[in-house]
């Protein structure tokens, strides 16, 4: 039996978790983008997600269609629902309209692997489905001790054997190619997860810049939050999973205050490990001095962050780049970002940024000093992040890179063939 013709207009469906139905400071805000991108290039695009704050289980927004598989739901059982809803969901329908590719962003799209090489679609998966990040955030979190560096290294090698052998071996085996955004990730999933470098696609996910205009500082925000108009103000945002890199951050910040007693921290955030963090706060006598918003909406990220003088975020345990350090640079802010994150790949250290261990809060401290101080020439690094941003995520080159890995990795399934000139005239469709 011949193969078909691999088509020129795609059927793919984008499964994630929290997919974002606003266009800024999203953990995958990149996917709104690339979801709309494709659906204005002829592409049939659909999206299986869990929740949204609209309440609503279904939305048609841009060409694209998304099913809230969570919302609706009268009860929770103590076992996550939604891969199960995913599977249910994908094969209705598929079963209405062949998808071709499967796109998942979290490891969701486990439960059709046994089904894909029967029906004949192909599964690709973000790097962040994987959990290379926690290897990233201990990394991050070792000193430049002999102590520190061994018990760095035994943790690491257990967390990626009891990870690799547990889940990601049967993830990265049922996926037909992975996305990442960094050449770091590219080398990790080839050299440790032994992945097959053909398979993996580089593609520089980021945020709707087109939506990144400067923001003016928000008078009435600062004075809710009881920040003297006068003060240095830092910002970080967390999801409170890990004490560590709050912690680090707390006690930077006590030294910063003994100095410059009017300066203010806020902590943008919530998460299982509030409590803690909250506690910490206390303990080192910050309660004046550190601002908890807990959760805050996703649109309203921007003005918190164009309320600081420097925005701080030193999580490793993301992949691909960081959005709310993207969002930061964009605001022409100095930023302070994990020098073991991918963001090490874009900023050059002292400028358009700066690249610290997560440890090292000495370093930290005397950063936040200097800025708050003037002696570092904030304006000119603040311009430089901006430039930066602009010109690496560019939202066109974004999606076409996207749609030229979902046919590579349509090709690498061996189910359609195609024509010698596929690629050149993919290309121009896209210019």
């Amino acid at each position: 039996m011949s193969r078909p013709q691999l088509p020129n207009h795609l059927n793919v469906c984008i499964i994630a978790r929290h997919f974002p139905i606003s266009a800024r400071a999203s953990g995958f805000s990149f996917l709104r983008l690339i979801a709309r991108g494709l659906a204005t290039r002829g592409h049939h695009v659909t999206v299986l997600a869990a929740e949204n704050p609209m309440g609503r289980t279904e939305i048609e927004s841009e060409g694209v269609k998304i099913y809230f598989l969570l919302e609706g739901r009268a009860t929770r059982s103590r076992r996550d629902p939604f891969p199960d809803l995913v599977r249910n969901k994908f094969l209705e329908l598929h079963g209405q309209n062949p998808f071709h590719l499967v796109h998942s962003v979290d490891n969701s799209a486990m439960n059709l692997a046994r089904f894909a090489q029967d029906e004949e679609f192909a599964i690709a998966y973000d790097v962040a489905a994987t959990q290379m990040s926690q290897l990233f955030s201990l990394l991050g979190m070792s000193q430049e001790t002999l102590g520190s560096i061994l018990r760095t290294s035994l943790a690491v090698g257990y967390k990626f054997l009891s990870t690799f052998y547990g889940t990601d071996r049967k993830l990265l085996k049922t996926a037909d190619g992975i996305f990442v955004a960094s050449p770091r990730e590219r080398i990790a999933l080839e050299r440790y997860y032994l992945y097959p470098d053909a398979r993996i696609h580089t593609v520089p996910y980021g945020i709707e810049i087109g939506d990144l205009a400067p923001r003016e500082r928000s008078d009435e925000l600062r004075r809710s939050l009881g920040i003297p108009e006068t003060a240095k103000v830092a910002t970080t945002v967390t999801d409170m999973t890990e004490v560590g890199e709050v912690v680090n951050l707390l006690r930077a910040f006590e030294q910063v205050v003994i100095k410059k007693p009017s300066s203010r921290l806020i902590v943008v955030g919530n998460g299982p490990k509030y409590k803690e963090i909250e506690r910490e706060m206390l303990d080192h006598a910050l309660g004046s001095k550190v601002i908890l918003t807990g959760a805050i909406k996703d649109t309203e990220l921007p003005d918190y962050i164009a309320l600081s003088d420097v925005f701080v975020n030193l999580s490793s345990r993301t992949t691909g780049f960081e959005p709310s350090l993207l969002e930061a640079m964009a605001q022409k802010k100095v930023i302070i970002g994990s020098e073991v994150s991918p963001m090490a790949t874009i900023v050059e250290h002292s400028q358009e940024g700066f690249l610290i261990r997560p440890a090292d809060i000495a370093e930290l401290t005397t950063l936040l000093l200097d800025i708050f101080a003037g002696q570092l020439p904030v304006s000119e690094i603040g311009e430089a992040a901006r430039r930066k941003v602009l010109d690496l995520f560019d939202p066109e080159k974004m999606v076409i890179e996207t749609l030229k890995a979902y046919y590579a990795i349509l090709k690498g399934t061996g189910y359609y063939k195609l024509p010698g000139s596929f690629f050149s005239r993919l290309l121009a469709s896209t210019d």
